[in-house]
């Protein structure tokens, strides 16, 4: 269902039995006045296609896979930061994803 505002107010309305409801102006919206939500049909829906992050972008090292023993990584680095009772730090994380059966593993640096 969609949210619904006050007319008046602005404010978030609350549904009830008898249909929606202003808590702070306390206007009633009786259900025969609600508009009911279109209903929701197959072609309206576009195709959503996940990609992942091209392997070209990293480059290859020589790092032993934990899980597979492979020789051979991708590499890319990340970073942290946060605060720590006041003092501000910021690590640099390395991370690696294995060539042969795509497992990720950290470290930081």
């Amino acid at each position: 269902m969609k949210m619904k505002f006050c007319d008046e107010c602005g404010t978030f309305l609350r549904e009830r039995k008898d249909g929606l409801w202003c808590p702070k102006c306390r206007k009633t919206i009786s259900s025969k006045e609600v508009l009911a939500p279109r209903s929701f049909k197959k072609e309206d829906s576009a195709t959503i296609q996940v990609i992942d992050r091209s392997q070209i972008d990293y480059v290859k090292v020589s790092q032993t896979c934990p899980k597979c023993d492979n020789e051979i990584a991708y590499r890319w680095f990340s970073s942290v930061s946060g605060e720590h009772a006041g003092v501000r730090r910021e690590r640099t994380v390395e991370h690696f994803r294995c060539t042969k059966c795509s497992h990720s593993w950290s470290k930081i640096a």
